[in-house]
């Protein structure tokens, strides 16, 4: 299992499965390029970047096929990775993740404007409470924002700069096991829960209610029996 933090994270955000699951499974987290104690270079943080860091992590540690987990903009970096290596990909998991844009390309580029302004920690700030706002834990909503702060407003922006590749949106088939775990939310509309259904055959859908955004650190428990059961489903469990 390979977990794939969100955008402007890092991999403490799965401290709630990373050891509970890796008394059964071979589990490993990662700081993508920009993120937590990893380098952080002037340059353009992409999907294929991060692709090629999660590849370069798995030759490393000597495994050969890999169910990814991928958190918020995580999830077009895993399903970047299963396009550029599907035969090292055994099954996806998305947790409140999109797999198309959420608006057109004129609104995607004025939220990349706010990232890119002078007040960067003001506007991102705004938006991780209003991310986090549902969470009761004061304590924990506090922790993400602080975590999320950290990163680097030059690798915050290019990374939605990249997201808006239109090629990363193609709505190709994803022919490998798939369970989506969503916040119940607006965006994620009946007609979008038919548009995965038309590009991904075996799907495991859930909604959950009364969640953020960061529904696996809220109730890891129930992410991670969620996690098993799918794991054990499509017998990923060796």
């Amino acid at each position: 299992l390979l977990f794939v933090h969100g955008w402007a994270c890092d991999e403490t955000f799965w401290s709630g499965q990373a050891a509970p699951l890796g008394a059964k499974f071979h589990v490993i987290t990662i700081d993508l390029p920009g993120h937590g104690q990893s380098d952080k270079p002037q340059i353009a943080y992409t999907m294929d970047l991060y692709v090629r860091a999660i590849d370069a992590v798995l030759q490393d540690a000597k495994v050969k096929s890999v169910v990814l987990v991928g958190h918020s903009n995580g999830t077009p970096v895993i399903r970047q990775f299963y396009r550029k290596f599907p035969e090292k990909t055994r099954a996806l998991v998305i947790v409140d993740g999109p797999l198309r844009p959420f608006g057109d390309r004129t609104m995607m580029e004025k939220f990349v404007a706010r990232l890119k302004a002078p007040n960067y920690a003001e506007n991102a700030g705004k938006m991780i409470e209003g991310m986090t706002s549902p969470i009761q834990d004061a304590a924990l909503r506090e922790k993400i924002k602080t975590a999320m702060l950290r990163t680097p407003q030059y690798v915050a922006a290019t990374e939605f700069d990249s997201t808006l590749d239109e090629a990363l949106w193609k709505p190709d088939k994803i022919n490998v096991p798939v369970l989506m775990v969503l916040a119940k939310q607006p965006a994620w509309s009946p007609e979008y829960e038919q548009f995965v259904r038309g590009i991904v055959p075996d799907l495991d859908w859930q909604m959950w209610e009364n969640v953020s955004h960061f529904l696996m650190m809220e109730q890891p428990e129930r992410f991670n029996s969620a996690l098993v059961s799918f794991l054990e489903k499509h017998d990923l469990t060796r």
